[in-house]
């Protein structure tokens, strides 16, 4: 998510169970280019378009993306000193996160242009859409349900693998009665149960990250986005050149 190393307590919780969790290995249905230039945030598609946000101080940007050229069709800037975060769709709008200024912007859906901003406690980190709520994440163990009108806090979830809370979740999406979580720092997603907390499996997409061929540490895989109509799952990185298309639900 942001330029920094840290400890990753989950992969030991993760890895070392004495009921070890299931993995699947994520399995290329096909490759599409994606802007290498995008510290890519968030990533989803609504009604057969696919929305990207991109982070870091100065390059942060909300944008409409053509899906099979990964050409840039429309795009706004999240203004200095914002550190732009995850994104979700709501009704005509889209609402994204920024990283520790506590507050978050709407754009219009059409044209995306300004509309509101709303505030929340703690860091952002991803948004995504379950049913009339939306699920955040803030790089702890905890996911928070929103009311996306006023973004005031539901209810919170501990995730956790065996028992043991998992931290660092990053870039959300929810597929088909799952919530799906990049690791940061990993080439892990887990699969949450939405209603327990707890991870069903795990699936290892560094296979993925070697293909996009990016070396940098802080170059993960970040960017899950489900198009619930065609029945397909994307999947991409920080500035990778690519965005794969996997086989959805996932094959031991």
């Amino acid at each position: 998510m942001r330029r920094l190393a840290v400890a990753l307590a989950p992969l030991v919780s993760l890895g070392a169970a004495s009921d070890p969790l299931p993995v699947t290995y994520a399995q290329v249905v096909r490759v599409l280019p994606h802007d290498p230039g995008a510290y890519t945030e968030g990533l989803f598609i609504d009604r057969g378009v696919l929305f990207e946000s991109t982070g870091e101080v100065g390059a942060s940007s909300v944008r409409r993306v053509d899906l099979a050229t990964g050409r840039v069709i429309e795009q706004v800037a999240i203004p200095k000193p914002y550190y732009g975060e995850g994104i979700a769709p709501w009704r005509d709008q889209i609402l994204s996160l920024t990283w520790q200024n506590q507050r978050g912007f709407r754009w219009r859906r059409q044209g995306l242009a300004p509309i509101g901003m709303f505030r929340y406690r703690g860091e952002g980190w991803a948004l995504t859409r379950m049913a009339d709520v939306l699920v955040m994440s803030d790089g702890t163990a905890d996911l928070r349900f929103v009311d996306p009108a006023s973004f005031k806090e539901i209810r919170r979830l501990r995730v956790t693998a065996n028992g043991a809370p998992v931290t660092n979740l990053n870039e959300l999406e929810y597929v088909d009665g799952e919530i799906l979580a990049n690791i940061w720092l990993t080439d892990r997603i887990v699969r949450i149960d939405p209603r327990s907390g707890r991870v069903l499996g795990m699936i290892d997409v560094a296979a993925l990250h070697d293909r996009a061929g990016n070396t940098d540490g802080n170059e993960v895989a970040n960017g899950i986005a489900w198009d619930s109509a065609r029945r397909r799952l994307y999947i991409t990185g920080k500035r990778w050149p690519v965005m794969f298309e996997i086989a959805w639900p996932p094959r031991r």
